[in-house]
């Protein structure tokens, strides 16, 4: 681990800690640590709703004709409906989309390993604003609780597509009904305002609260990657706040903001959330790769290979994000000449991509690999990071985009950059479940998790890329209504059935997490022998975190010196080893 000695000022912060009642250490707690394990079972919840919604939307292309009793006089492509009707096949994708990117991913990814590890990563006791810290959570857990309040609401949930395209977004549906489309934008506005508390509190903590020696190339890819992400909220978030209150406005005061009647433009729309939302890709994907760095680190038995340029490649990523938006819109109707730039800097963002994927490799090069679950779905991360990383390539190209624009090539390549995030999602899970709650997750059950995840993963998404090519379009609701796409009908029904089967495999992952909470293996200090300063606090960590102020001497991935390389992996008891030298 970060190795560390004995501050002179050292004292044990557990001992004077007062005793909090049940509402204020479980509930309405200020402790990073309870607020981390709070954002993530509400992360877990909204990622089996997410899950489901996928499932009954995934049925639907399937299987999506079934006979109308009392329509056999109406010609015949219309006299079939399917199973779900389609203004509810609308709201599906919308609210899975809606619900994994903001409310899984986001809340596990950045709100509880941010909180959960900055302050045990970086050596200090909390977060700089502990109070702002519990607002965070409560505001985002309202935030939910809107964004599913819509599902009860007459005319369902927004029904829009999670982009919000104006002018689908910006005026009532068909049915005159649309209060869902209006939850699902105060949803949004004050799921940001939760995020921009987090950020704040990332950013203050981590310039400001380090351990005495832990300069900024001494912290950990993972502390990196989150400090990055919380600079990417603290200005990406402020342009999607603009974009939905001025689609709030249109929907409810009359303006036209948006809409082409009232002289607004629906592409302003677009631009503003998407010089938002290509940031919020790599607001999702940065902290899947500190996690991912870390982990490869561990289990290698390595320092990763090329720290340095890691952490400028995530700085790079993080500056070629705002750039990069357009190529969203190659089919909007803009310029060429400004295609061609858009083209230019997505093709360019593919370098430090490319860094990090070398450098995970040169890690594992010559490493005494340990095929734990935490490392098997680092790599599942590395390997399906790469699948979505190539076919981006083709997407950056304006003459291929235009051809496979909102066709299932897109959804391939989303989900493999995305949702494979999930891999790392439950990497983090697995490595650090026995620091957030004193017990082991079972090793064989993980490992089956991962191999049953793995496979219908790949084989839930990579077949749509062969769909993409042939013209599939996204977002149909009757895959049979369109003659040219019935030949491929059956690569829906194996999509559809890898998909159901890939929501099963996360049984093992349901049963190893709660079973292992209360009768599984009590964990050690240091289970994984890590070399990050989190292993030296307790299990569970006390309230205030060190048993004594750690004082950092070297970074997790330096050597303490070039003659002596086997002095980077830990000690079995480190703190024995801390008091020794602070004697």
């Amino acid at each position: 681990m970060s190795q560390t000695v004995a501050a002179g000022a050292a004292h044990v912060a557990h001992a004077h800690h007062e005793e909090l009642g049940f509402w204020r250490t479980y509930i309405f707690s200020t402790d990073h640590k309870m607020i981390g394990r709070q954002f993530l079972f509400m992360g877990l919840l909204m990622l089996i709703i997410g899950g489901l919604l996928a499932m009954m939307m995934r049925w639907q292309l399937a299987w999506p004709e079934t006979a109308v009793p009392g329509l056999s006089a109406i010609p015949e492509p219309y006299m079939y409906e399917g199973i779900i009707p389609p203004q509810t096949y609308n709201a599906l994708f919308t609210m899975h989309a809606t619900i994994m990117i903001f409310f899984v991913v986001m809340p596990i990814m950045v709100g509880c390993y941010g909180n959960f590890l900055i302050p045990l990563m970086i050596g200090t006791r909390d977060m700089a604003f502990p109070l702002l810290n519990m607002l965070s959570f409560w505001v985002g857990a309202v935030a939910g609780v809107i964004m599913l309040a819509s599902f009860l609401v007459p005319g369902g949930p927004a029904a829009a597509g999670w982009t919000g395209y104006a002018t689908l977004s910006a005026r009532a549906a068909y049915t005159g009904v649309d209060l869902g489309q209006d939850l699902w934008i105060i949803s949004l506005l004050v799921l940001g305002i939760s995020s921009l508390m987090g950020s704040i509190n990332y950013i203050t903590t981590i310039v400001n609260m380090r351990a005495p020696g832990m300069t900024y190339f001494r912290m950990p890819l993972t502390v990196w990657s989150l400090f990055i992400t919380a600079i990417l909220l603290l200005l990406a978030l402020p342009v999607l706040t603009a974009a939905l209150a001025m689609l709030l406005f249109d929907r409810t005061l009359g303006t036209s903001f948006f809409l082409p009647e009232g002289g607004g433009q629906p592409l302003l729309w677009q631009h503003m959330f998407w010089f938002f939302g290509h940031p919020e890709v790599y607001i999702l994907v940065l902290p899947a790769m500190g996690v991912t760095s870390d982990l490869l680190s561990t289990f290698s038995r390595k320092p990763i290979f090329g720290y340095h340029a890691m952490a400028f490649s995530m700085i790079a990523i993080a500056f070629l994000s705002w750039i990069v938006w357009g190529h969203h819109m190659f089919v909007s109707g803009m310029n060429p000449l400004l295609g061609t730039a858009f083209m230019m800097t997505t093709m360019v963002i593919a370098v430090p991509s490319a860094i990090k994927v070398f450098n995970w490799l040169g890690t594992l090069w010559g490493g005494s690999i340990r095929l734990t679950s935490p490392m098997l779905f680092a790599l599942g991360f590395v390997s399906n990071f790469l699948i979505g990383g190539l076919s981006g390539i083709f997407m950056a190209s304006t003459p291929v985009d235009i051809f496979i624009h909102d066709t299932y090539y897109i959804v391939a390549h989303f989900h493999y950059v995305v949702a494979g995030i999930i891999f790392a999602l439950f990497a983090a899970v697995y490595y650090w479940f026995p620091k957030m709650f004193s017990r082991m997750m079972s090793e064989p059950l993980g490992k089956i998790h991962f191999v049953l995840t793995y496979i219908f993963f790949n084989l839930t998404f990579f077949p749509m890329h062969f769909l993409g090519v042939g013209g599939h379009m996204r977002r149909i609701y009757n895959p049979m209504q369109y003659e040219f796409i019935q030949p491929m009908q059956d690569w829906n029904v194996f999509i559809t059935v890898s998909a159901l089967l890939l929501g099963l495999s996360q049984l093992p992952f349901l049963i190893n997490f709660f079973w292992s909470l209360f009768a599984g293996k009590k964990a050690e200090r240091n289970p994984w022998q890590a070399n990050t300063l989190e292993w030296s606090a307790p299990t569970p960590p006390p309230h205030g975190n060190f048993e004594v102020q750690p004082t950092v001497y070297r970074g997790p991935y330096e050597y303490s010196s070039p003659e002596v390389k086997e002095d980077w992996l830990p000690q079995d008891k480190p703190l024995a080893k801390t008091a020794a030298r602070a004697h």
